[in-house]
């Protein structure tokens, strides 16, 4: 723990201009990123006498060992660089809003041919509009089930439109009247892109146009006689008006507003926001945080307005923002937004009439969320420090593990075995530093030999980072991949106990963080950081093990831990009884949520390992030749036996394949020793994958393995 006086600068150092400040640990990493209108001013109040400071700024000035600045010339530009830095750098220490859930969203693909309407979660992405968030999915589909009466715009998905299109025939909603079947070409691609627009509109607020012109056309059909018609434009009208009613009108000028609110107390904050199109409430989020320092209001809602508009522009960021309470200065938050948005936006506290009825009702919402967020003992600030000091005291340690990694290792009778490593710091999953290994030193079933072996190569590498004064070299493939997410952020996986888990990363891949960093730039880097607790998951022999290889690396600063599943006792190296915590205790709590994703993290990996051995194909031993040119190999001809027996000029016939290629595919295919047809042990068939049986993942029924009953391999499985 550090002395703040020994980083202080020294007096008339720090100049008096707008900027942006960095505070580092001693590994270099950016732990907190600030702004001010005078960087002197603002610096100096971290500086003074530790007593005074909040709880949680004073354990950030000792977790510091240094600080820098950078001057600029305006608060706006201070206010973007460090939103910059705070999404680039992640640092722990500041105000971050986390998601209470992930919002979903009804989204329109405009940037396709025949546009589709869809649930969607996660990141926006360009060309398509988004409507929302909504609290619920099922919101969202209500919505739209009314909706395709009157627009009957393309949901389907990619798989099922290409097979309409196939065999001529449209899905059920075309033949009920709620597709306009473009697959089938009931309707040009120009109309379909045109109605996609108007449920656009539709959605975007512009209904009293639309409504009145179909009460136009009914009266039309009536006084032609065309009663049919007339009766089906009675229940669109109908249709909509109920679609309408599902979003009551809260504000009477058809205002487009986002209306903030900040439910707090010493601790904790939790924000709720509305957005209001057309004077409709058409969506809602809600976010929590620690308190980090001692903070007003206004800047809660300045790390809010952050946070909801950082990533938008144009229409995205509404005319009217209403807020309990204005930044301090306002004018470069002001400013910022009117950038982002290209035109003027209002910034205010609302005074009277209907918007401040309805600021109160979201403030409710604010301290219901807030209280609801007390009750979730996992986040509470109070009880995760409570939780990390019993283990201190349990343990026997110098100070709180601020950062615990934890190992276990997972295969299937001695096959695909791999490591998962998971982070908490803070009491927190650190998902982004999620990392897994492949066993590599041997094959077989050896649980302790497989722990001292992962346990080597993490601090191998934490040795050979903190040597390292340049960029990071490429190594040799340790067999480590970095964990992803559909394609977002490497390393984020979900949330403690969801089955949904990060799975993207190849797997021989070296392990990779994007591009090579320096060790002064304060981004998160591989294995840069040391954890003040290693916790295994296992008894004795995985503890002895994890500390032989920490003993060998000549690391002697790092504490060691295992949690038997059987009675959940707290093994402890070099130590003949275990360590019991009792069952109500906060400590004991957060080590079986650290273990049990490690679990998680471990097991869903060598799933996703087994499934690909089970597709393998022997195509994939054919240096060059990519996804693409295999999968057109595999329609050309059907399947790989009927490929293996092919001549070579008849391979060449396949598009994109020259003689070269056809050569060594032939070779590969002629060296590949067939595999033996695969079982399926739910039925007993025979499945030749080879002659175009379907594939299967290794979670479906009928998995093709060794013999043994599903509940059988679930049990061999670790």
């Amino acid at each position: 723990m550090a002395d703040p006086s020994s980083y202080r600068p020294r007096p008339g150092e720090i100049p008096d201009s707008p900027g942006v400040y960095r505070f580092r640990d001693e590994h270099r990493r950016v732990i907190y990123v600030g702004k001010a209108k005078s960087l002197r001013q603002r610096l100096a109040n971290y500086f003074q006498d530790l007593a005074n400071l909040h709880p949680r700024t004073r354990t950030m000035v000792t977790t510091a060992a240094s600080v820098e600045w950078t001057v600029v010339s305006t608060e706006v530009e201070a206010l973007q660089l460090e939103y910059s830095w705070i999404k680039e750098y992640d640092p722990r220490f500041n105000v971050k809003y986390r998601d209470d859930k992930s919002y979903p969203y009804l989204a329109v693909t405009m940037n396709e041919e025949f546009p589709r309407v869809q649930v969607m979660r996660g990141h926006k992405k360009k060309g398509v509009r988004y409507f929302g968030p909504y609290g619920h999915a099922w919101a969202i589909r209500d919505t739209v089930d009314l909706l395709l009466r009157v627009f009957p715009v393309r949901t389907c998905s990619a798989g099922v439109f290409k097979n309409a299109a196939r065999t001529g025939r449209p899905c059920l909603l075309g033949y009920i009247g709620k597709c306009s079947a473009p697959c089938v070409e009931r309707i040009s691609a120009e109309d379909h892109q045109e109605l996609a627009e108007e449920f656009c509109d539709f959605m975007a607020g512009r209904t009293g146009t639309y409504l009145r012109r179909l009460e136009r056309k009914m009266g039309e059909a009536a006084e032609d006689m065309e009663y049919e018609r007339a009766a089906r434009l009675r229940d669109d009208i109908g249709a909509l008006k109920k679609a309408m009613e599902k979003s009551a009108v809260v504000l009477a000028d058809a205002t487009d507003a986002d209306l903030i609110a900040v439910a707090e107390d010493e601790l904790e904050a939790a924000v709720q926001i509305f957005h209001v199109r057309g004077g409709r409430v058409r969506g809602q989020r809600g976010w929590v945080t620690d308190k980090v320092e001692e903070i007003t209001t206004g800047a809660l809602v300045e790390h809010a307005l952050q946070q909801l508009y950082g990533e938008e522009s144009g229409d995205a960021v509404p005319k009217e923002v209403l807020v309990p309470a204005l930044p301090d200065p306002v004018e470069p938050v002001q400013q910022w937004l009117t950038d982002r948005r290209g035109s003027g936006v209002s910034l205010r506290i609302p005074q009277r009439g209907d918007k401040k009825a309805l600021m109160e009702t979201v403030q409710r919402n604010a301290q219901q969320a807030l209280v609801l967020h007390k009750t979730k003992r996992a986040s509470d600030l109070t009880t995760r420090s409570r939780a990390l000091e019993e283990i201190s005291d349990a343990l026997d340690l110098d100070s709180a593990p601020l950062r615990i990694e934890c190992y276990d290792i997972s295969h299937l009778q001695g096959d695909d075995v791999v490591a998962s490593m998971v982070v908490f710091e803070d009491g927190l999953a650190r998902k982004s530093e999620y990392r897994r290994f492949q066993i590599k030193g041997f094959r077989g079933q050896d649980d302790v030999r497989s722990m001292h072996e992962v346990i080597t190569r993490r601090f191998r590498r934490y040795l050979a980072e903190k040597e390292r004064t340049g960029e990071w070299a490429d190594g040799e493939d340790d067999g480590v991949t970095t964990a992803t997410t559909d394609g977002e952020t490497p390393g984020h996986g979900t949330a403690p106990g969801h089955d949904a888990t990060p799975s993207g990363a190849a797997d021989d891949l070296a392990l990779t963080d994007g591009p090579a960093l320096k060790d002064d730039d304060g981004r998160p880097k591989r294995f840069a950081y040391p954890p003040q607790l290693v916790v295994v998951d296992g008894g004795q022999p995985q503890v002895a093990a994890a500390q032989r290889a920490l003993d060998e690396l000549g690391i002697d600063d790092i504490a060691v831990c295992g949690l038997a599943k059987r009675l959940e006792e707290v093994w402890l190296p070099r130590e003949d009884d275990p360590v019991v915590l009792p069952r109500t205790s906060e400590g004991l709590y957060l080590l079986q949520r650290v273990r049990d994703e490690a679990h998680r993290f471990a097991i869903t990996y060598q799933r996703t390992k087994r499934a690909k051995r089970f597709r393998s194909s022997p195509l994939d031993e054919v240096p060059g030749l990519g996804e693409t040119r295999k999968q057109a190999l595999i329609k050309h001809f059907g399947s790989v036996k009927k490929l293996r027996s092919a001549t070579i000029d008849q391979i060449c016939e396949v598009p994109g394949i020259g003689r070269k290629t056809a050569e060594t595919v032939a070779v590969a295919l002629a060296r590949a020793t067939p595999a033996a047809p695969a079982v399926n042990t739910a039925t007993g068939e025979i499945m030749d994958d080879e002659d175009g049986a379907p594939e299967t993942t290794a979670d479906a029924p009928g998995e093709p393995v060794s013999a043994g009953t599903p509940d059988e391999r679930r049990g061999q499985e670790r």
